[in-house]
């Protein structure tokens, strides 16, 4: 088993530059640096976000902001359907125990008065 190799910021920098000025095509670099294609585009889109110590571009940084938006809908929308639930599985509980109590309940009369009524 290959031992997991570790890049430097500005190796991969490097490459990403040399793909977008078009110098290479991503086969070239791929071959060359020993790097898989797939490792490649990640570095890009990285690279597109500003990771490597670089100015993100400013669609690139609107949709990192939009994918964090929507993971924070999604938390909240999961969130908020859980304390549906539970607030339901609360109010059918109190439900329960009203009506289990003894004399209470629909079918109970309640009495006005003593013994002889």
């Amino acid at each position: 088993m290959r031992k997991q190799r570790r890049f430097s910021v500005e190796f991969k920098r490097q490459v990403v530059e040399e793909l977008l000025s078009g110098t290479s095509r991503p086969a070239q670099l791929c071959r060359r640096y020993d790097i898989s294609s797939g490792l490649l585009y990640h570095w890009k889109r990285q690279y597109i976000r500003g990771r490597f110590d670089n100015e993100p571009t400013g669609e690139a940084a609107m949709a990192e902001r939009i994918e964090r938006l929507e993971q924070m809908v999604g938390r909240l929308t999961m969130e908020k359907e859980f304390l549906k639930k539970a607030l339901q599985n609360t109010l059918d509980r109190a439900e329960g125990k009203e009506s289990s109590l003894p004399g209470t309940g629909p079918l109970f009369k309640r009495s006005e008065g003593g013994a002889n009524s």
